[in-house]
């Protein structure tokens, strides 16, 4: 006896959300009770994957044909992964499903694994900014954004991912932000030609925002105004500017990578920072152009609070002991009433040297009594180096359970190691179809653990309908 069948629709709805919508469809074969409840899942996800090379008009048939027949009022989750012959789908078709069925969350993702030679670019229409008015989260990978008159708005929006993103203009990001009047968390990935010099986030609702830059974007910078933040990472590759605007009292933790000319600036704003990961590249620049620009450090004419009252974990990645760094480091040591811990990791591989910069550090005075001063091996999460690891290195190919079938994840005794942290985040950012990751931690310490989630909680996640959890 067919006993599934019996089951109300409500709970087969939900059963059949979590399997592929290629596999959903099948369904309808099954029996005259099956043969339209697959038009009523309110999750669709389409991937080019999981069609063999050359079956692209198959994928855009089927694409079209199953969004045109869906009659759920509601989609929870509506999603795209879509290949180098994207032009077999219209993207506009997707933005008017997305806003005639109330999408609360919509992914559109280019495969970045396309050359951009074979590609042609997706230009996402300007119906998607006033639209999508019940849209709870966003991710967008490897498209265009139009540049339109109209203004933006995302009323409900709290999540927003910018993956290699191009913009019309410097004044895009901006418009895109202020449309967002509830937003919480921004994760933005910057690719080269983005047509943003200065990237300027205010948001007065932002508690989490990532930026990472790693290629050559001959970009300003940053700058950011966000006084509810309470994690912030900051990973630059090249000489930019990083100001913040206002004080951020509500950040406990910040990651900041970035070639910076106001690092004084970012201490005295942060003013309850307990947590500091740190990586102030000087300036390369040799005379005469040197010459017109600001030192690296300007010393504060007051201590920032921070250092005064709540900093006690303290790293330092690339360090290089040049004379800004060493002032920089001297002045946290010096005026840190709290710091417990000052790790240093060097970009030098010669012993004596780093042995030298040791030395010099060792013998500034501490503020704190109990701080202690050490200089650890390879390089920290902060700041991905392409160098070889003794536990992990990420594979040259994504492995198939990850970008095809992998729904659940469970990590037991997680310690938090950088080779732990290296596999978790690899395993986020290739998880096509994660929708739940559980990491239960052997630390006893709580302070620990809610830094390991906020390390994670950080990382990009593939899959839009990804959940993260401590047990």
């Amino acid at each position: 006896m067919d006993r599934i069948s019996e089951l109300p629709d409500a709970l087969l709805l939900k059963i059949l959300s979590y399997l592929p919508t290629r596999e959903v469809v099948t369904t309808m074969v099954l029996s005259k009770r099956w043969k339209y409840l697959y038009t009523f899942v309110p999750t669709l996800e389409y991937d080019h994957n999981s069609y063999p090379d050359g079956e692209d008009r198959s994928f855009s048939r089927f694409v079209y044909s199953s969004l045109l027949l869906h009659e759920a009022p509601v989609l929870q989750v509506l999603s795209f992964l879509l290949g180098q012959n994207t032009g077999a789908i219209d993207i506009g078709v997707c933005v008017r499903i997305a806003i005639k069925r109330h999408a609360r969350l919509l992914n559109i993702e280019i495969d970045d694994t396309c050359s951009a030679e074979t590609i042609n670019p997706v230009i996402l229409p300007t119906s998607l900014d006033t639209g999508c008015t019940m849209l709870v989260s966003l991710g967008l990978t490897n498209v265009v954004l139009m540049d339109s008159s109209s203004t933006v708005s995302f009323p409900s929006l709290k999540i927003l991912g910018l993956q290699s993103v191009k913009y019309p203009n410097n004044e895009s990001v901006p418009k895109i932000l202020s449309g967002c009047p509830i937003i919480e968390s921004l994760f933005v990935e910057r690719c080269l030609g983005d047509n943003v010099s200065l990237f300027v986030v205010r948001v007065a609702s932002l508690k989490i925002l990532s930026v990472i830059n790693l290629s050559d974007n001959h970009a300003d910078g940053i700058l950011i105004d966000a006084p509810s933040l309470e994690i912030m990472r900051i990973l630059e590759n090249t000489e930019v500017f990083c100001g913040i605007e206002h004080n951020m009292p509500k950040i406990e933790t910040a990651n900041v990578c970035v070639t910076c000319n106001r690092t004084e600036k970012i201490l005295s704003s942060l003013t309850s920072l307990q947590q500091l990961r740190l990586c102030v590249m000087t300036s390369k620049v040799h005379p005469p152009e040197a010459m017109n620009r600001r030192p690296c450090w300007n010393e504060p004419t007051d201590v920032p609070s921070c250092l005064l009252s709540s900093l006690e974990a303290f790293e330092w990645s690339q360090y290089e002991g040049r004379e800004e760094e060493i002032k920089v480091a001297q002045f946290i040591i010096r005026n840190s009433a709290c710091l417990k811990n000052a790790t240093f990791y060097p970009k030098s591989t010669d012993p004596t040297e780093k042995l030298e910069m040791l030395m010099e550090l060792s013998v500034s005075p501490r503020s704190s009594s109990i701080c202690q001063l050490d200089f650890g091996r390879g390089t920290p999460t902060c700041h991905k180096i392409a160098t070889p690891r003794p536990c992990w290195n990420d594979p040259s190919s994504v492995p198939e359970c990850l970008s095809a079938s992998l729904e659940t994840l469970e990590w037991v005794r997680y310690q938090g190691s950088k080779e732990e942290n290296e596999v978790a985040t690899f395993i986020l950012r290739s998880g096509r179809c994660l929708k739940k990751v559980t990491i239960s931690s052997t630390s006893t310490d709580s302070d620990k653990k809610l830094e390991m989630l906020k390390e994670l909680s950080l990382s990009f996640r593939r899959s839009p309908t990804c959940q993260l959890a401590f047990n």
